[in-house]
């Protein structure tokens, strides 16, 4: 019993530290202190006789065989820690315990407030917190197990997070009324050529949305012009009410109640979709299932059905 809580010592020491590239962090994660972090894993590399982190001064790097045993030691850890959850699901009891869930803004304005709601009648001791984070910050919360999923839209697969659709939206041009655009949609259907002359309003073009106008401007040799970045749908919205351009949003973020012309663009524009990100292999705690059934209730299943057969196919690699 003693070495195998000493075992368990190890690994999560280890694990964290691979988690955050840091001892510092995983020994702040751990409550510990730095040197009984560093102790641990050295012991656990003296038992394995292998090098699991590259020293280079104050800063770690994780070896191949570290990547190896991250891996191994990852679900062990989390299994581990989740026994309690685990065990209070099968007993019935998900009353209480945290909820961490990422997403970005659009998301949480439109999507999520219904589901939250419901969650929190449902089960009113379950602490949950939203993580307004969007793209590669909130990816990096999922990696770093600072939050439970994300919800949100992935573009492009990413090797080890897993992403389950659940909501669909069409792309749509917006403009405020009485714009030469809406006149000429009522006649035909917008081509590319009809928006080229206008100013554009988009996000940051460090987002998505910013670089599927990009492809789609560039697929039809058809030049653009954004006149104005600007962060939030809702904040785009309004300087579109005002006059200041056009925009070409997901019409997720339109209520009916805005002073805008509302045209499609699906000739020329993808649907888009939303759901739930999850890093590959991770354990979907009782308090996540619980919210994700309300989002879905068959998602569960799917993301069952998916880890068992990642399982199956470590196993057979």
């Amino acid at each position: 019993m003693g070495q195998n809580s000493s075992r368990l010592k190890q690994l999560r020491a280890f694990v964290q530290t691979a988690q955050t590239d840091s001892i510092s962090a995983a020994a702040e994660r751990l409550g510990l202190s730095q040197p009984s972090i560093s102790l641990q894993i050295k012991g656990l590399e003296e038992e394995l006789k292998t090098i699991l982190f590259e020293r280079r001064g104050p800063k770690i790097k994780i070896t191949p065989a570290g990547k190896i045993l991250f891996e191994l030691a990852l679900p062990l850890v989390e299994g581990m820690d989740r026994l309690g959850d685990v065990f209070a699901s099968r007993l019935g009891d998900v009353e209480t315990g945290n909820l961490d869930i990422a997403a970005g803004e659009a998301t949480i304005l439109y999507i999520l407030p219904s589901i939250v709601e419901a969650f929190s009648k449902k089960f009113p001791n379950i602490k949950l917190r939203l993580r307004n984070v969007t793209g590669r910050n909130g990816m990096a919360l999922l990696r770093r197990d600072e939050a439970d999923f994300a919800v949100g839209s992935m573009i492009e697969r990413v090797e080890d997070m897993n992403y389950y659709p659940i909501f669909t939206f069409d792309p749509v041009l917006i403009a405020p009324r009485g714009h030469p655009l809406a006149k000429t949609a009522q006649q035909r259907s917008l081509t590319l050529e009809d928006i080229s002359p206008y100013g554009l309003i988009l996000p940051p073009r460090h987002l998505s949305t910013w670089t599927m106008v990009k492809l789609a401007f560039q697929q039809y040799n058809v030049p653009y012009n954004v006149t104005l970045e600007a962060g939030g749908w809702e904040v785009i919205k309004k300087y579109v009410e005002l006059g200041m351009g056009i925009s070409i949003v997901t019409n997720i973020c339109l209520t009916g109640t805005e002073k805008l012309v509302v045209i499609p663009l699906d000739e020329y524009f993808p649907k888009r979709s939303y759901g739930v990100v999850m890093r590959r292999g991770k354990f979907i705690s009782p308090q996540a299932r619980r919210f994700l059934e309300i989002m879905d209730p068959d998602i569960t299943q799917k993301m069952d059905e998916s880890i068992a057969r990642e399982i199956t196919s470590d196993f057979l690699r």
